[in-house]
């Protein structure tokens, strides 16, 4: 806990998830990962009608925040869930909404 805050670590992690899903973009990509093993970002400029830059930051926020990882595979980066964290996650939101 930030004691100059009261903030817990508990409330700074739900927070960072729930920014980064905070989205329509994120949230599209999140689903699609969910249904599927992975996918390559080219796949993704496929079927999203946005910018490569724009795809890119929105892949970068879902990374910053532990719910997607990234792996080169030259030319292409292929995206999955975090598993690990995408648990945890799952887990914060269903106490939170318990309350």
């Amino acid at each position: 806990m930030n004691l100059e805050t009261g903030i817990t670590e508990k409330q700074q992690r739900i927070a960072r998830y729930a920014k980064a899903l905070g989205h329509p973009v994120r949230m599209y990509v999140i689903e699609l990962l969910s249904k599927q093993a992975c996918c390559y970002s080219s796949d993704l400029t496929d079927v999203l009608p946005i910018a490569k830059s724009t795809l890119s930051q929105h892949l970068k926020e879902l990374k910053d925040a532990g719910l997607i990882q990234g792996e080169i595979e030259s030319p292409k980066i292929k995206y999955c869930i975090n598993k690990k964290n995408w648990i945890e996650a799952k887990q914060l939101f269903e106490q939170l909404f318990k309350v």
